[in-house]
């Protein structure tokens, strides 16, 4: 059946011709679904019987009330993942998304539990209790995790993806493809761009922009299929799924309705890409005013308090870690002072939060003097922006190789944490004659204390773009909290032991 919806006007002209049949990525969604649910199920079983083990000694001393519990409790414990969202397909392979609902469902089977043993009077074990929960929530964030990697992993070789038509201006197209392209793990693949101009209303202006769509193709990275009028065509031709809306005046809101209503017919999704940049999370909420709704946007976590909470934990992790570290920070100063003879500890100065300046201590990887040849070096300098970076630096000593690849050249910087000078998550600290070229953009970034790791090292470190860098430490500061701050300190270690972008 073809059903044709076409707006009065010119603006825009949308046809349908597929009968309804449902989102087309629902086959490996529902695969996907499938073993998160029985990872939840085998989690919520081994920890039941985990706990009648240690606690009744195994099933054959096990009362039996406690083994119908134990039985019982898989069943319970994915209906409760269920009602928490946690088998919703937006948010599948979004890793704190998806450990939250773990979380919101382990809490509520944990009150069900106790309420139902305290509305029957059934006076239940709690050491039972107190084993089970736990434990069934580790095991099912360890097998959530699992089968996030193991999906990221195939998004990366280009399975499990999203087909994406992006709608919007040349620029902000192409920026969407790079983006999507280097973190695949997303899981949104563009196949085709509709771009918005203003030849759109003119058939004889946009047959004419038809002819020159291989030069745009190269522009923006993905094949031009069309412009705004065109868009439910293109997503019919490249069967695709999802259709990201980018800023552009083009696109109001009578023809995101209208667009909205013609991709309900084939389950098709739709995303709109807000005007402002890399403010995401708790920072926004969509309230609905007089029937419109409007994207509030809260001012950065930068409050007093929470700065305090954030600096107590980083010095109580940085004498922690010095004390426990301390037969390394040896062993790494021999290998040094064997090597070269050289001094142990690299000193420089770097500018801080607001702009203040401090000393910055490093294990020494360079031979002694490495500052002075660096102008001779300037003109093989690979990085982009203000940053310099050499992928192989002649100045590097046979020992400071590996303290790079293995970022053992940081750990003094747990000093500068301890005194409060960094933090241990925060933007990469930069040098005077670096901030000195900064734009007011950049200077953003002084806004917090800088720190040992960032959202720039889990993100590809040495090997991103410089503005790619600094576009990330940006988005640090703006999206903030304490969560985020655990998260990196976790995706850290797998990027220290991956080693990529470390020189």
């Amino acid at each position: 059946m073809s059903v044709t919806e076409q707006q009065a006007g010119p603006r825009s002209t949308w046809t349908v011709t597929r009968p309804s049949a449902g989102p087309r990525h629902l086959a490996w969604t529902g695969s996907y679904l499938a073993w998160a649910a029985l990872a939840d199920g085998l989690s919520a079983l081994a920890a039941g019987s985990l706990a009648g083990q240690i606690r009744f000694g195994g099933y054959a001393t096990m009362p039996r009330g406690y083994l119908l519990l134990t039985l019982a409790l898989p069943a319970v414990w994915c209906v409760t993942m269920l009602l928490a969202g946690g088998y919703d397909i937006r948010f599948v392979g979004l890793g704190s998304e998806e450990f939250r609902r773990v979380l919101n469902a382990a809490a509520s089977v944990a009150a069900i539990v106790v309420a139902v043993s305290y509305a029957g009077h059934l006076n239940l074990s709690r050491a039972y209790v107190g084993i089970a929960m736990p434990v069934a929530t580790a095991l099912d964030l360890a097998a959530r995790y699992r089968l996030r990697k193991r999906l990221h992993a195939r998004r990366g070789r280009g399975a499990c993806s999203r087909r994406v038509i992006a709608v919007g201006h040349p620029a902000a197209v192409r920026q969407l493809v790079a983006t999507l392209r280097r973190d695949t793990y997303h899981g949104l693949a563009v196949v085709a761009a509709c771009l918005a101009s203003g030849t759109d209303a003119d058939p004889v202006a946009r047959e004419s922009a038809a002819r020159e769509s291989a030069a745009r193709d190269s522009a923006v990275g993905v094949p031009v299929a069309g412009g705004v009028a065109d868009i439910a065509g293109v997503v019919e031709r490249y069967r695709a799924d999802t259709v990201a809306v980018l800023a552009c005046q083009e696109m109001d809101s009578g023809c995101l309705r209208e667009l909205a209503w013609a991709l309900e017919k084939t389950g098709t999704g739709l995303c709109v890409a807000p005007t402002l940049l890399d403010i995401a999370g708790p920072r926004t909420s969509i309230r609905a005013v007089a029937g419109l709704p409007l994207l509030y946007v809260e001012h950065p976590q930068l409050v007093v308090g929470k700065q305090l909470l954030k600096s107590a934990f980083d010095k109580v992790f940085a004498a922690c870690a010095l004390l426990v570290l301390a037969p390394l920070f040896a062993a790494v100063a021999i290998a040094i002072k064997s090597d070269d003879r050289g001094p142990v500890l690299f000193r420089q100065v770097r500018v801080g939060r607001d702009g203040t300046l401090f000393t910055l201590y490093k294990f020494r990887s360079m031979r002694v003097g490495a500052d002075r040849c660096k102008q001779e070096l300037a003109c093989r300098n690979e990085a982009s922006g203000v940053l310099f970076k050499l992928r192989s630096d002649p100045r590097v000593t046979r020992t400071g190789t590996w303290l790079r690849r293995w970022s053992l050249d940081e750990l003094p910087q747990l000093v500068n944490v301890l005194i409060g000078d960094m933090s241990l998550v925060g933007p990469r600290p930069a040098l005077p004659e670096e901030t000195e070229r900064y734009c007011d953009l950049m200077r953003r970034r002084l806004a917090v204390k800088p720190g040992m790791t960032g959202l720039w090292q889990v993100s590809g470190r040495s090997d991103l773009p410089s503005e790619e860098s600094l576009r990330l430490d940006t988005r640090y500061v703006e999206n903030w909290s304490f969560a985020l701050d655990l998260q990196i300190l976790w995706k850290t270690c797998s990027a220290v032991l991956g080693g990529a972008g470390a020189y």
